[in-house]
């Protein structure tokens, strides 16, 4: 994990989709990886349901590699690059290679970089996918067009019938081959995991910091896909194999952390502490207003789930034989209860993860020139809350966020 990495992956809050339509909000890249990650958890939780096997794994990088290659190529339209592959398949060959030679000297760890490289492979047909991979694919790629007809949903009405035409034709088109998926169906018919998928989706409306200016405006749900990549990047910096449970985990409590905002609104943190027992209480109204308001609309193969992602979600936690929440340390953590049985979750790795993410929210605004006394003091905070010396789950987050430190006097 570096600087330069990181700013890469934050330009994904300031591409913008459909900017040739009449849009009533904003729509970025960031956003659209967001909702088609929380479309994927549902269409394959579905499939597990059924079970079929679906390789999370995969699934998570997948979500990094995929918003990789549209940072790398957002100036090529979608239509335009599916033309390219179906038409001329050498050159679109040679511009995945490009797209990789794009952050060959950006991604250190090669194991990652190596993720990367087969991914690209995969998905543009030259290499094959393994065993299971492909089901789990078709899930992703689902999950990517739902998601699409969901922006074009949100813009209709505020365009003229002819500008969208083709396009939707071509997005139900699209979806027709993916229509077997349990998943997809009830979301097309609006069904119990539409109304789910509702109450998600008004943490995009929902912007982070919106008490003061700031760009790139970032809106809750996209800053949960931050950070539940930054926590998959995190790991890789631990020095720990991690237990596939583990890592699943990680990465869908990183995205759902957040989950209760879509009916509380975000609370900032300073209104939080504003006093000594107000956290405590605030957490208490989040989980009741979850449990009378969200838990009705999820699918009993995947609410205790759900709820444990969001339960004491910036802990060091597992599941004890008796179906316990038990806070561990890291330590313990690695020691004992790095197995699939136990359920472990770094849960402070997510909330450095978060932390970073709003220190490059309030960083990239400074240096775009729009600032206020809330960005500044919310940058300083932040800086000081990890000094010299501060080792969170294996990571020197002293490291991490004095890169962000232009005014050395802060610490």
């Amino acid at each position: 994990m570096n600087k330069e990495l990181a700013l890469k992956i934050f330009e994904g809050f300031s591409i913008e989709r459909w900017n040739d339509l009449v849009r009533p909000f904003e729509l970025v890249e960031m956003d659209k990886a967001a909702e088609k990650m929380v479309v994927a958890y549902i269409i394959g939780k579905y499939e597990e349901n059924k079970g079929v096997f679906i390789d999370w794994d995969w699934m998570i990088y997948a979500s990094l590699f995929d918003l990789l290659r549209k940072i790398a190529l957002c100036d090529i339209k979608s239509p335009v690059q599916r033309l390219i592959k179906n038409k001329y398949p050498d050159e679109f060959l040679r511009l995945n290679e490009w797209v990789l030679n794009q952050y060959k000297d950006i991604i250190e760890n090669p194991d990652i970089f190596a993720r990367f490289t087969l991914y690209i492979g995969k998905t543009s047909g030259s290499i094959p996918y393994s065993d299971g991979q492909e089901q789990t694919a078709r899930v992703f790629r689902a999950a990517h067009k739902y998601s699409t007809m969901r922006e074009l949903d949100m813009i209709t009405m505020v365009n003229e019938p002819i500008r969208l035409e083709r396009i939707r034709r071509e997005v139900n088109a699209d979806l027709q081959s993916f229509l077997d998926l349990r998943g997809l169906q009830l979301l097309i018919t609006r069904q119990k995991p539409f109304d789910f998928l509702m109450r998600i989706e008004q943490l995009r409306f929902q912007t982070r910091w919106n008490q003061t200016p700031r760009v790139p405006r970032t809106s809750v749900l996209g800053h949960c896909f931050f950070v539940a990549v930054l926590t998959l990047l995190f790991e890789h910096e631990t020095d720990v194999r991690m237990c596939p449970r583990r890592k699943y985990n990680n990465y869908f409590c990183a995205l759902f952390h957040d989950l209760p905002e879509a009916v509380t609104r975000d609370i900032i943190s300073p209104v939080k502490q504003a006093t000594h027992g107000l956290p405590s209480i605030v957490k208490d109204i989040e989980d009741k207003i979850v449990s009378e308001e969200l838990v009705p609309y999820m699918e009993d193969f995947y609410k205790n789930e759900i709820l444990y992602f969001t339960s004491d979600e910036f802990e060091n936690r597992i599941i004890d034989s008796e179906g316990n929440i038990k806070h561990i340390s890291f330590e313990d953590l690695n020691l004992i209860y790095n197995n699939d049985k136990f359920n472990p979750v770094d849960g402070k790795l997510v909330r450095l993860a978060d932390h970073y993410s709003a220190l490059l929210e309030a960083d990239s605004s400074i240096k775009h020139g729009i600032t206020s006394r809330h960005l500044q003091d919310g940058k300083i905070n932040l800086l000081n809350t990890y000094p010299k010396g501060r080792i969170i789950n294996g990571i020197d987050s002293y490291a991490l966020f004095n890169a962000f430190n232009d005014v050395k006097q802060i610490l």
